[in-house]
């Protein structure tokens, strides 16, 4: 009876060495990906932040064009209807 429980003591051992050896290599490799300031991580989000910073102006430009290109549709769904009559009326005569 002692013997498996002495056995049972080492298996658990084993076990938490082999969980604690695998978290630090998790550590690590998230560590290289993020963990430093010349990380890669760190590089793209520096390179979003200037990409969000260089666009930004673009937004209210975006917003009037927007606005341009809708009443250019309207128009054009007038001469849509319009040309659409005169091609009625052509095979109708």
């Amino acid at each position: 009876m002692i013997y498996l429980t002495v056995w049972s003591c080492i298996a658990a051992l084993v076990f938490l060495a082999v969980l604690a050896i695998g978290l630090v290599h998790i550590c690590n490799a998230l560590d290289s990906i993020g963990g430093r300031p010349t990380s890669y991580l760190a590089k793209l989000r520096f390179g979003l932040r200037a990409i969000d910073k260089e666009c930004s102006h673009l937004e209210p430009q975006v917003m009037r064009i927007n606005s341009g290109l809708g009443a250019v549709a309207g128009g054009l769904g007038a001469v849509h209807q319009e040309l659409a009559a005169t091609a009625a009326a052509l095979r109708g005569s």
